[in-house]
């Protein structure tokens, strides 16, 4: 499955008529990085697929090819009328760095990702240990092995039992020093856009207009514009 994340992420940046190197730029990563996944010949970390798939405005679901946009339908068994995923039905992307996502069922939802998540061991969610950032609300139930959260300038150190939930955009990044895989199921809900993320910034921030040269071109901007300091590495 993780073969068609570099060619839906290319067709989605085509359709759109954006550039390679302008999509690099506003996910915060290089032009030729960006070209590496979209030809298959690296796959992303956590944080840099949240960025391009937010940046794109497209869901998993079609990343991983489920449906169609106008209607996307979670194909399931004959005999499980819509309700049930089976566990062999799981489309699952391996990321970077040790980190394997699995989408479990949403039911035809569009503003959730429900995913079954492993970090391996000495596996993060961003190569170069920089926290990322994305719009919506984060939970996850941690149910073995342990896990780092790094939020803000706080360090959670999570064990089996122990759950978690926070405001995506507020910086972070997650890190397996164990000895053995850290497994869990997160949930993403409201995660937004770039067109969102803008209308969202100037709701709150109040008359922005398109020749007011603090208007934010990409999400970084946006969220600077609400007092979130720039991310420059791992604290803790």
């Amino acid at each position: 499955m993780e073969d068609r994340i570099g060619p839906a992420l290319r067709q989605a940046r085509e359709e759109r008529k954006l550039s390679l190197r302008k999509v690099a730029t506003a996910a915060g990563i290089s032009a030729s990085l960006l070209s590496q996944v979209e030809t298959g010949r690296s796959q992303p970390s956590v944080s840099t697929l949240y960025a391009l798939v937010s940046h794109l405005g497209i869901s998993l679901d079609e990343l991983l090819g489920i449906g169609a946009p106008a209607a996307r339908e979670l194909p399931v068994a004959p005999t499980s009328s819509g309700v049930v995923q089976r566990a062999a039905d799981n489309p699952v992307l391996e990321m970077a760095n040790g980190v394997r996502w699995e989408r479990l069922a949403i039911g035809g939802q569009t503003d959730v990702d429900a995913l079954l998540v492993t970090y391996e061991p000495g596996a993060a969610s961003s190569v170069d240990r920089k926290l990322m950032r994305h719009s919506g609300t984060e939970y996850a139930y941690l149910f073995s092995g342990e896990l780092t959260l790094l939020l803000d300038f706080d360090r959670h150190l999570l064990a089996p039992g122990d759950s978690l939930c926070f405001d995506s955009t507020r910086p972070h990044m997650y890190l397996n020093h164990g000895t053995e895989p850290a497994r869990g199921v997160w949930f993403v809900s409201g995660r937004r856009d770039l067109d969102h993320t803008r209308e969202w910034v100037e709701s709150q921030v109040g008359g922005l207009s398109g020749e007011n040269p603090a208007r934010p071109s990409n999400a970084v901007e946006a969220l600077a514009l609400l007092g979130v300091p720039p991310v420059k590495g791992e604290r803790g």
